[in-house]
């Protein structure tokens, strides 16, 4: 089942924080509509007509957008893609943005789930973040939408600034909590290039982030969260049991999906592309029915590796019997090796029976390290939700090769996941992990 992402380049003010693709001039608000529904159009054939499961308004601030524009981008997605009548539908929205007249129209147009900005309870980090919005207008909006009944919400925070405490990041995880929000996505605060943060911070206007507050609070979230019933089911993703984001899932499963608007990225599991950031060029482009953006086809490698990076983030993990499936099983015995130190350092642990050694000296059972859990004990069920094989796809181009030909075999069941310290260090792990194209052709 694919997904449609929507990229929303709007906003109010500029976050000093943010490097998404945005604009604060809003008069192109219309024309930009026009240009969306221009490439829905264009791009109708992209998933090759798999049921859409999932659609996800996102940005920018897809909440300044008029309810009337929302309908015509909607109806034009029903009219060219086969959207499931069971479809989660979410829009990213600004608390001041949330009023009861805007939520009984969004649920009137199908939107079934709402993800909120929040960021922080308190004014203080807000203001330092240059947010519009302010803590109370949060309560509020959470509370509003509640009342016309999303109950699928979530809500976005923000820690590791220096304007927050672990008391106070504390509270805002308790506030979240005791509204009733059964879901969280959690950042930690980035300083990325040529924002505003990054340059307040070479100017000396602004504190540096302390990586050692973050690693703390990091910590103390996952307890958090833990003690509340809520599963840590991707690194930054929290949620109560069946609560999940489906959208943000189906990316971690490496399903294919289809992103319209400027700056927006699609995957259908052989390659990548993403459109141009840039809404006059967008804009024009769309009029001119000639779309401008960039594609990479993946090489096996690359495949391999971004399953690497995106399973360990999730509570599933990484699964080697599809690797074995798809890449071959040299390719999982050589993960398996590289992990090892990571499983003895207490970072990583297995799930499932590790292979015995065979005729061919395969090491097996505490030599590919010694935190070995058989899959009852850790609690892993395998179910359609939990499943990585229908995502990250076989495809025409790689048949023939050794992965194809592979069954998961002795593989089969075994998975590694990130232990609660390994999980501070996820991509850095995971990265340490891939592969280069001579070592798998080895």
């Amino acid at each position: 089942m694919a997904g449609i992402y929507l990229h929303i380049p709007f906003c109010r003010q500029a976050c000093h924080y943010c490097n998404f693709h945005f604009s604060t001039t809003l008069k192109r608000k219309n024309d930009f509509t026009d240009a969306l529904l221009k490439e829905i159009a264009l791009r109708a054939a992209y998933i090759d007509g798999e049921e859409v499961g999932t659609v996800y308004f996102g940005g920018g601030t897809p909440s300044l957008l008029e309810p009337e524009a929302l309908a015509r981008i909607l109806d034009a997605i029903r009219k060219q893609f086969s959207l499931s009548p069971a479809a989660e539908v979410t829009l990213e929205a600004n608390p001041d943005d949330v009023g009861a007249a805007a939520l009984r129209s969004w649920r009137n147009l199908g939107i079934t789930r709402l993800s909120l900005g929040v960021q922080s309870f308190y004014d203080a980090d807000l203001r330092w973040m240059n947010r519009a919005h302010s803590a109370a207008q949060s309560l509020d909006a959470i509370r509003s939408a509640q009342d016309e009944g999303f109950g699928e919400l979530s809500v976005d925070l923000i820690y590791g600034g220096p304007t927050l405490t672990d008391d106070r990041w504390r509270r805002n995880i308790e506030q979240a909590l005791g509204l009733g929000v059964p879901h969280l996505s959690c950042y930690a605060l980035t300083v990325e290039p040529r924002t505003a943060l990054d340059h307040l911070i070479r100017q000396k206007k602004a504190q540096p982030v302390d990586p050692e507050c973050q690693a703390r609070q990091f910590l103390l979230l996952m307890d958090i969260m833990d003690g509340a019933g809520f599963e840590q089911y991707e690194i930054s993703n929290f949620s109560l049991p069946g609560r999940r984001s489906r959208h943000n899932s189906s990316y971690w499963k490496g399903f294919p999906y289809l992103g319209l608007g400027p700056s927006a990225h699609s995957f259908n599991g052989t390659s990548r592309q993403w459109n141009i950031a840039d809404n006059t060029k967008y804009i024009g482009s769309m009029e001119s029915g000639l779309p401008i953006y960039e594609k990479e086809d993946l090489t096996i490698v690359q495949r391999l590796n971004e399953y690497i990076m995106i399973s360990l983030r999730t509570v599933e993990g990484c699964d080697l019997g599809w690797v074995a499936g798809q890449f071959g099983e040299s390719a999982a015995e050589a993960l398996a090796e590289k992990a090892g130190r990571y499983v003895d350092s207490g970072r990583m642990e297995w799930r499932g029976r590790l292979p015995a050694r065979d005729e061919d000296g395969l090491r097996g059972g505490a030599e590919w390290g010694s935190g070995v859990r058989s899959e009852r004990v850790a609690g892993l069920r395998t179910s359609p939700e939990t499943r990585m094989d229908k995502g990250f796809r076989s495809n025409e181009n790689l048949k023939g090769d050794e992965g194809l030909k592979s069954k998961e075999g002795k593989w089969e069941a075994v998975r590694m996941t990130l232990t609660r310290e390994g999980k501070l260090l996820a991509d850095g792990i995971a990265a340490d992990l891939f592969f280069d194209e001579a070592a798998l052709k080895g």
